[in-house]
């Protein structure tokens, strides 16, 4: 075969092919006109690259091919973008689902940690029962304040925020259980509440709210909105919908996994408040004043950016293209 000659025979198929994948906007008529160009180009090209090797026409053809090709299928975004993407998009959804179980987690602890505290401090058979007197005294002036400074703040830093963020995984993971999540919650709102009556009973809660609120407030709010994606996905096993249960917990499963990701980050702000902020010697006004705005911005992107990307119709899921082939199911 002649590459010239066929070359030149074909040319005119070519160009046009080329320029309809350049086009910015095609109709039916020129999307069809498209998709039998590339065909038939694709058949030439087989046959050029036969009798031709590697040649200029063959490279010619092989580009508008490419071109085609991603005309019609598209490409998929590179890494910025789909980086981008889940920060702007799918995290803020995810974290948003979960803002009314989040709440209620918030209100279970503060309950069950008032109750402990008010227990201890109006039986003292029970303060009695956590240690005795010279102990507590020890703790309230020592162990609890010392605990802050004891280590390096870097490393303090690191090690708290590897275990919370830890705890957070496990709350995720686990969720499925519908025990340990609530175990959990259950375990860290007694702890709160008897340290809190111990305080209260010396006459010292300002003591443990300086040494707290200025960490706690985003920690603690990272810890339930963990809990509440682990409960979540309990549910999505529990009350699958029209959904069968595996497709429930796919979905339930990919969208609130990305939460680990979100959690993980505001938990390590938060170590570094608690490892630079909470035993400096800044005033105890602006150490809870740093602790309220990293809260504030937490809550802003969970509830603005989050509410924001959910009436767009994201639930935090991966797209279409890459959550794979689902069962249709009667709804």
């Amino acid at each position: 075969m002649d590459a010239d000659a066929y070359a030149a025979a074909h040319s005119a198929e070519w160009d046009r092919l080329a320029t309809l994948a350049k086009s910015r906007r095609l109709d039916g008529e020129q999307s069809d006109e498209l998709i039998a160009a590339y065909q038939s180009a694709s058949t030439q090209l087989s046959a050029l690259s036969t009798a031709d090797g590697d040649s200029a026409y063959t490279e010619r053809l092989a580009t508008a091919i490419s071109a085609a090709r991603l005309r019609f299928t598209g490409s998929r975004a590179g890494a910025a973008g789909i980086i981008a993407r889940f920060f702007a998009i799918s995290l803020p959804a995810a974290l948003y689902r979960v803002r009314w179980v989040t709440l209620a987690v918030a209100l279970a602890t503060i309950v069950v940690a008032t109750l402990a505290a008010w227990w201890l401090v109006s039986d003292p058979r029970a303060l009695a029962a956590v240690g005795s007197d010279a102990d507590l005294k020890h703790y309230l002036n020592h162990d609890f304040i010392d605990y802050y400074s004891n280590n390096p703040a870097a490393s303090f830093a690191g090690q708290v925020w590897t275990n919370n963020a830890w705890l957070a995984a496990q709350s995720i993971a686990t969720g499925i259980l519908g025990v340990y999540v609530p175990y959990i919650l259950i375990q860290n709102a007694v702890n709160i509440g008897v340290a809190a009556g111990i305080f209260v009973h010396f006459g010292r809660p300002d003591v443990m709210f300086s040494y707290i609120l200025p960490h706690g407030l985003l920690e603690l709010t990272s810890l339930f909105v963990a809990a509440a994606a682990g409960l979540r996905i309990f549910w999505a096993w529990i009350a699958p919908g029209p959904r069968t249960r595996g497709q429930a917990l796919a979905e339930e499963g990919r969208a609130l996994f990305a939460i680990a990701v979100g959690v993980a980050i505001s938990l390590f702000v938060s170590g570094l408040i608690e490892g630079f902020v909470t035993p400096s010697a800044l005033p105890v006004w602006a150490k809870i004043a740093i602790g309220a705005l990293a809260l504030a911005v937490f809550l802003v992107y969970m509830l603005v950016v989050g509410r924001r990307a959910a009436l767009a119709g994201e639930t935090g899921d991966l797209a279409e293209s890459d959550a794979g082939a689902r069962r249709l199911v009667a709804g």
